[in-house]
């Protein structure tokens, strides 16, 4: 059974599942376009390209009819679980008869995460889905069939990224306003806050947004003028103490739940966008309350079109798990060669790329296919040595970001227990661990920790190669890993794009496909 899936809305995204396993796992957003794009009809045609034959099942992921999940929904829409939930009817796709299916975004979270998770037939299993829209727990049976437990906290996404908004003079009044980059920012000013109880005005911002129904259509940020937060700047520290305040009392709100009634000791699934919240999932993981947690590399909005193909397969077979590889997204394009009057281009030799980095360059590296997920795993990255304050500072410039975000850390999975603390088995990025080295200071952020990445031949036998290399020479097995994209787009994706990015923002080189190319000397 063949099954290709499509997502509307934003973080638009088509996959193809064919008898149990991932084809392909493509983003709109990806090949430099807009992030959070919608489907497109370029991407449509790639997706198309890429199949030999026309699919069993079109599977369209629950959707609303425009920007918010309040609006009418398209197909089952946006929300539940249970009855109506999943629609099943014939049609035709390019005059061929096909099954067309739909569930809804709901339970597409609760399938990426269920259908990703390391096989365990007869295995039950507690689900979380938390995100801009929904908090709540599940419980999987042993037959993969998902019942909502409960509803814990509206929108608890939105609702950890409004104190971002509220403190930040630059965000526009009025309600129906958000932006999606808020969390992963607020996520690093985390770790500048100073430890000490919460104080009554701490208390009063945030128990107003989190009992606050409707925070992004029924509250404009004006109402707020009266919280001491209220256009305070992200770079105070009153806003950045509260700021872990807020992140602590909206996980608390449903550890409460789970330690009170998930006492089956079952595996815990996560998904929905709070999935990427590195401190959350090591809470989860160090809580004790379940036997695993387990967070798939797209938690987010894009794995929902994978999501939905996987309730489909389930749906039509009975099995819900398939075979997944992270890299399931395009081919990197060598659409032009580097220009041999400004380039040295040679084979790809990696202890020639370790004394490259080791010397204090910066290079972007493309291989193979892309990354699931908003993660750069080492397919679409750029690396540099992990040992100098001046390589975070000049890599947050490359990249035009603020300077307080930290840089992540890519690693050797066997050699990672010396160098971090913590969940250091990490192949998706998706946990903070302590550093324990002094030397790595360009990978750890002001409260010691490090968002890391860790790495096996198995997985990627490139960036091994590569690690191991910069062992020999250096000591350590360790390197600076932030994605390959243009502020404000996708993973770069086509040779002249990197060439165009490199010249226009510093880098010192590119490795493409099986390449090393480096400026020629002036």
């Amino acid at each position: 059974m063949l099954i290709l899936s499509m997502k509307e809305g934003h973080d638009g995204g088509i996959v193809a599942i064919e008898d149990g396993k991932l084809l392909f796992a493509l983003e709109s957003e990806k090949d430099n376009y807009p992030r959070y794009d919608r489907i497109t009809g370029e991407l449509m045609a790639r997706a198309a390209g890429m199949l030999d034959k026309q699919p069993d099942v079109v599977a369209l992921g629950g959707w609303v009819k425009g920007e918010f999940s309040v609006e009418p929904p398209s197909r089952t829409g946006y929300f539940g679980v249970g009855e109506g939930a999943i629609s099943d009817e014939a049609g035709k796709f390019f005059g061929k008869d096909v099954r067309y299916f739909s569930s809804t975004h709901e339970r597409s979270h609760i399938y990426t995460s269920l259908g990703m998770a390391p096989a365990a037939p007869g295995q039950a299993y507690y689900s979380l889905v938390w995100e801009g829209n929904i908090g709540d727990f599940y419980r999987i049976d042993e037959r993969g069939e998902a019942t909502h437990l409960q509803h814990v906290l509206t929108d608890p996404g939105a609702k950890y990224a409004y104190l971002f908004a509220l403190a930040d003079p630059g965000f526009p009044l009025g309600k129906g306003k958000f932006r999606f980059n808020d969390a992963g920012k607020q996520m690093a000013l985390t770790g500048f806050a100073e430890p000490g109880p919460l104080t009554p005005d701490e208390q009063k911002t945030i128990d107003f947004i989190l009992d606050r129904d409707g925070i992004i259509l029924g509250l404009s940020k004006e109402e707020m003028s009266w919280s001491h937060l209220y256009n305070a700047g992200v770079w105070s520290q009153e806003y950045r103490n509260a700021a872990a305040k807020h992140s602590q009392a909206i996980f608390n709100r449903f550890y409460d739940y789970a330690e009170k009634n998930l006492t089956e000791g079952l595996p815990l699934l996560i998904s929905g966008g709070c999935g990427l919240n590195c401190d959350w999932n090591r809470l989860w993981r160090e809580s004790g309350l379940f036997s695993s947690v387990f967070v798939p590399p797209c938690p987010n909005d894009s794995g929902s079109a994978l999501g939905t193909a996987i309730d489909a397969q389930w749906f039509y077979t009975g099995q819900a798990t398939i075979e997944w590889d992270v890299y399931a997204g395009e081919n990197f394009v060598e659409d032009v060669v580097p220009d041999p009057a400004k380039y040295e281009t040679r084979p790809l030799v990696a202890s020639e790329v370790a004394k490259y980095l080791k010397d204090g360059n910066i290079i972007g590296w493309a291989r193979g296919r892309y990354e699931m997920g908003p993660r750069a795993l080492g397919n679409r990255s750029i690396l540099a040595a992990p040992f100098t304050v001046d390589t975070t500072v000049r890599l947050n410039k490359i990249k035009r970001r603020e300077d307080y975000r930290p840089i992540a850390p890519i690693a050797l999975e066997s050699d990672a227990p010396k160098w971090f603390v913590g969940s250091v088995e990490d192949p998706y990025m998706l946990y903070f661990n302590h550093v324990t080295s002094d030397e790595l200071k360009a990978i750890t952020h002001v409260d010691g920790t490090a968002r890391t990445q860790t790495v096996t031949r198995e997985r990627n036998a490139g960036i091994t190669d590569l690690l191991e290399a910069f062992r020999e020479q250096t000591g350590f097995s360790v390197l600076c890993n932030t994605s390959l994209n243009n502020n404000g787009r996708g993973f770069l994706n086509r040779t002249s794009d990197l060439i165009e990015y490199g010249e226009t923002y510093g880098l010192d080189g590119y490795v493409i496909n099986d390449t090393f190319v480096t400026p020629r000397a002036s």
